[in-house]
């Protein structure tokens, strides 16, 4: 395996393949469009012996879309839906370097394999109140591979627009990527587990002549 599977779940989060444009799906609820300002990013870390000596690696999707079908007064009806094309991924860090665009590319093509699957999905299964937030489970898939994931989201709403924010992790090993191993006999890896990070920007939609 080459470094790039050590940051192949770069968007991960909230991902779902939507046919059409997002509508009121009832009277009593409000849809949110995903807008450009919203953030899906992957922070990996370093393990083994010489672990110190390799890298982390930040990774975030520069384009997603989707959309929040948000009840005030029952949030456990909530639903989301987000898409991020395997394509928009992008490495941050460590610097932008030659070397760290072939890891972007490698990623990219060698590890998600976009010409077979060129979406990351997740499909929304339960909303349950947590605390001052919203517990979100669903099944995210990954190059072919899905997966029960659950984070808890703290959300905003201010006029026509919804903020959202949450954080969780898994293992890559999950999905069936092998965590990178580099240096003298392996000693230099990166660590199964990775950490998601979520900031959803999203805009009231109005079109209520759409069915749902």
């Amino acid at each position: 395996m080459t470094a790039p599977q050590c940051v192949v779940l770069a968007a991960v989060l909230w991902c779902s393949p939507t046919g059409g444009p997002a509508q009121v799906a009832a009277h009593d609820s409000v849809v949110y469009i995903l807008t450009p300002a919203s953030r899906f990013e992957v922070k990996t870390g370093k393990a083994g012996l010489l672990g110190f000596a390799g890298h982390g690696h930040l990774v975030r999707a520069r384009t997603a879309s989707g959309r929040v079908v948000y009840y005030p007064d029952s949030p456990a009806d909530s639903r989301v839906e987000v898409v991020v094309p395997v394509d928009s991924l992008e490495v941050l860090t460590p610097r932008d370097t030659a070397e760290i665009r072939k890891v972007t590319e490698t990623m990219r093509s060698e590890v998600l394999h976009p010409d077979r699957n060129p979406l990351i999905s997740f499909v929304s299964t339960t909303v349950t109140p947590a605390g001052d937030g919203l517990e979100v489970r669903g099944r995210l898939t990954i190059a072919g591979q899905t997966r029960d994931v659950a984070v808890v989201m703290r959300l905003e709403a201010a006029g026509d627009t919804l903020q959202a924010i949450g954080s969780f992790s898994v293992k890559q090993t999950e999905f069936g990527i092998t965590p990178y191993r580099g240096g003298p006999a392996g000693t230099v890896r990166v660590a199964d587990r990775v950490e998601f990070n979520v900031a959803v920007v999203a805009v009231r939609h109005t079109d209520s002549a759409l069915p749902p």
